[in-house]
């Protein structure tokens, strides 16, 4: 039975993830108070995260990896909010708390009602 959760969530993430290794083949590091390692570290933790999303649902194998990627995306979408709203960047505040709102509904609608 299909899920209401892949349509909407998971394809914001598949865009958001393809938006962010764009930036990364270009050599574009947007922070500077961050090392290019440390902005290399989030950008991989943030595609695993975005896989977790994607592949064990799709393929059926480790279902339960869904909603520990959710959660994962959930605390890392935290402390971007906190990053941005230190630097007073309030675009880049209302990309992080959507993005952390999507990932809150996956994580609870897969740990809850529409678990797998």
């Amino acid at each position: 039975m299909p899920s209401p959760f892949w349509t909407g969530p998971e394809r914001a993430y598949a865009a958001h993830l393809a938006g962010r290794l764009r930036n990364c083949q270009r050599g574009f590091f947007p922070h500077e108070s961050f090392s290019p390692g440390a902005v290399k570290t989030i950008g991989a933790l943030e595609a695993l995260a975005a896989i977790g999303l994607i592949l064990p649902a799709a393929v059926d194998i480790a279902p339960i990896f869904v909603p520990l990627a959710a959660t994962g995306l959930v605390l890392i979408m935290i402390g971007a909010v906190i990053f941005h709203a230190r630097r007073k960047e309030n675009q880049a505040i209302l990309i992080s708390v959507v993005l952390l709102a999507l990932a809150a509904v996956v994580a609870w609608g897969r740990f809850g009602p529409y678990a797998f």
